[in-house]
């Protein structure tokens, strides 16, 4: 006579619909008082008693078990639509597109619990063919988010993603600095630009995009004060960007830094012509405090920024007075972005000698192995003070 099964070990059954055998386990209540049953099924009574053991034996491990159909899409998208509650809409945007284009189509179908790390390695080296190494940090990124949160919720035992180094991929649009003639050759060729002051202001103090276009008229101070102790100079205030929050990058990022006496003459001018757009404008104008508006007072975006910029650079290299060094016949603006005179700042003040530390402070950078390795394009002038120290103790040496 067959045994009967022990209470709990779950049932066993053949179903005349589906073909199949059905194994299924009662593992308890969900929080609102119904029972969870959860089935396997296999075209044998053998593979669904393997089957229903697996399902035993991780309730015994106090798993809670994951549908057999949930896949990694289905961890994706929960992701997406649970896990990134609070951020940017950007930054949702971003990371939308990253799992659409590149984590859903090529694993998505890919039942979460049988994923490996050999598809994960797969995967990652296919699409280091295509994208550039930080690309592949940001895809990989949304897949080990993806499933930690699937395993912080009992779908998965475990996260195979955090075995899986990203591979080097392809190089990433490297960053370029203007050299100090091609920087004169801009600060002429924008003076008939809207963003002449933008420009000015950004290439002379080295401020983010994203701190230049939310900065506003009562963080400027053209005047200074110079009878206090110690002397007060023109300055602006960079306390702010367009990140949700409206905080900077980082702790240092916040800074007052000096004007240069061209940014103080370009941003008079640009407090001169936003009074002519404000006439021109009537009704239209919109108040908002900001110093560089668009004809109607509101805030620039990014995009309107590159491409003004990008008409200067392609006018620096029709201009007929300006020696061909300057020019950028073989430099094409498509190329170049604003993020270019940040980069320019630092490799023009490290040519000219200022130390890197002075630098990264001027920048806001949290240290300077960021200014160093990323910011600065040219690594002049020759560094002296060790022949210098040198010659010092143990003599020049014959003339």
């Amino acid at each position: 006579m067959a045994k009967r099964r022990s209470r709990g070990d779950g049932g066993l059954h053949w179903d005349d619909q589906r073909q199949r055998w059905i194994a299924t386990a009662s593992l308890g209540y969900d929080p609102s008082g119904k029972r969870i049953v959860k089935r396997a099924s296999g075209r044998t009574k053998t593979a669904a008693k393997a089957k229903l053991k697996d399902v035993l034996r991780d309730h015994e491990d106090g798993l809670a078990i994951a549908p057999t159909g949930y896949t990694v899409k289905d961890a994706v998208t929960d992701w997406l639509a649970f896990g990134l509650a609070g951020r940017d809409p950007k930054t949702i945007k971003t990371n939308t597109i990253l799992c659409n284009t590149h984590v859903i189509p090529a694993l998505g179908a890919r039942k979460l619990r049988d994923l490996s790390a050999d598809d994960v390695d797969k995967w990652l080296a296919l699409k280091a063919e295509v994208l550039s190494t930080r690309s592949l940090q940001a895809i990989r990124s949304c897949l080990n988010r993806s499933v930690k949160r699937a395993m912080a919720r009992d779908k998965v035992k475990r996260n195979v993603v955090e075995l899986c180094a990203v591979p080097a991929g392809l190089p990433g649009r490297p960053s370029k600095s203007l050299t100090l003639k091609q920087a004169e050759a801009v600060l002429v060729a924008a003076e008939d630009s809207p963003l002449y002051a933008y420009v000015v202001v950004s290439l002379l103090t080295g401020g983010r995009t994203e701190e230049m276009r939310p900065l506003r008229w009562d963080h400027v101070d053209l005047e200074g004060d110079p009878n206090a102790t110690p002397e007060v100079p023109p300055h602006i205030a960079v306390w702010r960007s367009v990140r949700r929050s409206g905080d900077t990058k980082t702790k240092k990022s916040r800074r007052t830094l000096a004007l240069p006496g061209r940014a103080i003459d370009a941003l008079n001018i640009q407090r001169e012509r936003q009074g002519w757009q404000r006439l021109a404008a009537g009704d239209q104008w919109q108040e908002s405090g900001l110093v560089f508006t668009s004809a109607v007072g509101t805030e620039l975006d990014a995009a309107n920024v590159r491409r003004e910029f990008r008409k200067i650079l392609a006018q620096v290299a029709r201009m007929p007075d300006i020696e061909a060094e300057s020019r950028f016949h073989e430099i094409q603006p498509a190329e170049w972005t604003t993020r270019e005179t940040r980069t320019s700042f630092v490799s023009i003040l490290s040519d000219r000698g200022l130390p890197i530390e002075e630098i990264s402070r001027l920048v806001g950078h949290s240290s300077t192995a960021v200014t160093d390795e990323v910011y600065r394009k040219q690594i002049r002038p020759v560094i002296q003070t060790g022949a210098v120290a040198m010659d010092e103790i143990f003599g020049a040496g014959p003339e």
